[in-house]
């Protein structure tokens, strides 16, 4: 069965623990592995998420071998050896795609939110440099980022700026939340040519319903990316003759 909207929900709402999944997620994460590098560094809150975009590349035929959201998820970078992602797909010498999923919560959304951003950049320059080397034959890598902010009145507030910078910053940045200003980064992170899809949700444990509040950036656009990378690949007869057909009408 493909990927729905209601396993996407489902999945999210499994991420704060606050109902089971509707959906047997249980046979995905047997066969490729529970856990992604600790989500977000700590628990397994993003297993639900890792097992939901994972199914996308099991159902279009690729090797539970070739799809890693547990362990060997260290690719090489240019400015540092080795960095760990949290999915990976790699099959037939070609790096089919490789997930960042990060969230950021409260209380102190200040703490962690310029962390959150420093680290996407790192990752995505780090890997999309390196990828102009040898060490990525065949299709260039594809990247994508998975990010959760936790709805609540302190991520929904504005936020002051500094009274006295050196410079001031670009109006867009004026009278912004933590939610409007990761808005802003993400669909920049597109725009940059840094990540090739993005999906940004607003989301609490007391009320999982996914928010979408950029279209760009909704679960539509982000898993109609991967589809379009599925068939690019297999256009180009990489990586593999079994990838099967999505049935796209089914997947919103």
């Amino acid at each position: 069965m493909p990927v729905t909207r209601q396993d996407f929900e489902d999945a999210i709402a499994q991420y704060w623990g606050a109902k089971a999944s509707q959906n047997d997620l249980s046979a995905i994460k047997d066969a490729v592995g529970a856990g992604t590098a600790g989500s977000v560094r700590g628990g397994k809150h993003f297993d639900s998420v890792a097992g939901l975009v994972a199914k996308f590349f099991l159902d279009a035929g690729y090797p539970k071998e070739a799809i890693r959201v547990d362990k060997d998820l260290e690719l090489p970078g240019y400015y540092r050896p080795l960095k760990k992602w949290d999915i990976v797909i790699a099959h037939e010498g070609t790096l089919v795609a490789a997930f960042e999923l990060k969230a950021l919560g409260g209380p102190s959304f200040g703490n962690n939110y310029n962390n959150r951003v420093e680290e996407a950049l790192g990752s995505a320059a780090d890997l999309q440099r390196a990828a102009l080397t040898e060490w990525y034959p065949g299709s260039r890598p594809w990247l994508g980022y998975f990010f959760i902010m936790e709805d609540h009145p302190k991520s929904r507030s504005a936020v002051r700026l500094a009274s006295n910078p050196v410079y001031p910053p670009e109006d867009i940045w004026q009278g912004t939340s933590y939610q409007d200003r990761f808005a802003i980064f993400c669909k920049r992170l597109l725009d940059e040519g840094l990540y090739n899809t993005a999906c940004y949700i607003t989301s609490s444990r007391e009320n999982p319903s996914p928010g979408e509040p950029e279209e760009a950036l909704d679960w539509r656009h982000f898993s109609a990316a991967i589809i379009g990378r599925l068939a690019e690949l297999k256009a180009l007869g990489i990586p593999s003759a079994s990838v099967g057909q999505q049935h796209t009408d089914e997947l919103f």
